[in-house]
């Protein structure tokens, strides 16, 4: 699974570049506040296993307007060194690495 160029956001973390992206538009079981927002990450340089992060929050485009907070880049920084301290290696081709920090999450009423 890659991180698609179009609709990606570059960011550096340590020194080291990567691209990041969230789903413009939500699955329909996000879109019902039922399940997470996701994003995913991959090298830039040399993609190899993608970090697919579970937040705790609704997608932004939730279809019930629950409030969300955005998904911003220092979250996804955060996200990114904590999935390193944590095993995942992104140049080395293999399965996707999942991040979850879902803890928190609730389904809308």
């Amino acid at each position: 699974m890659a991180v698609g160029r179009k609709g990606s956001r570059r960011i550096v973390v340590d020194g080291t570049a990567y691209r990041w992206r969230l789903r413009r538009r939500p699955t329909y079981f996000q879109a019902l506040s039922w399940t997470p927002c996701k994003f995913a990450v991959e090298h830039a340089d040399a993609p190899g296993a993608t970090l697919v992060v579970t937040t705790n929050q609704p997608h932004p485009s939730n279809w019930f307007g629950r409030e969300a907070k955005p998904v911003q880049p220092s979250g996804v920084a955060r996200a990114i060194q904590l999935a390193l301290r944590e095993g995942w290696i992104p140049t080395t081709p293999g399965v996707p690495f999942h991040l979850d920090q879902s803890a928190g999450f609730t389904l809308s009423p």
